[in-house]
């Protein structure tokens, strides 16, 4: 079982924690939601919690409950930026269907 992170993803997450001033990590998860089931949460993690997986890379750590680890598990998480629009992105190796949107997936 394994989250990992491209470069630019732990780049911004550890900028954004700077700034913040607190925080242990990037909280992985995922809510149901969208025309195709799923979506990604992602949040700053300030604990871990009874439960809780967390993974390493790059020196940043990711925070994952236990219902979300079952489908995301090997995801990797990239941060792109494209013209003025920047996000993370996610390669997710469950994943069978996405909406049109990118919003939402299916497992």
């Amino acid at each position: 079982m394994a989250i990992s992170l491209t470069q630019p993803a732990a780049d911004r997450v550890r900028s954004h924690l700077q700034t913040r001033g607190k925080g242990i990590g990037l909280r992985l998860g995922i809510k149901k939601t969208g025309c195709n089931g799923f979506a990604y949460v992602v949040n700053y993690a300030d604990s871990v919690d009874e439960g809780d997986t967390v993974f390493e890379d790059h020196g940043i750590k990711v925070v994952v409950d236990p219902a979300s680890l079952e489908l995301i598990d090997g995801t990797q998480v990239d941060f792109v930026k494209e013209g003025l629009n920047e996000a993370f992105s996610f390669r997710n190796p469950n994943v069978t269907g996405e909406c049109g949107c990118g919003e939402s997936f299916s497992v």
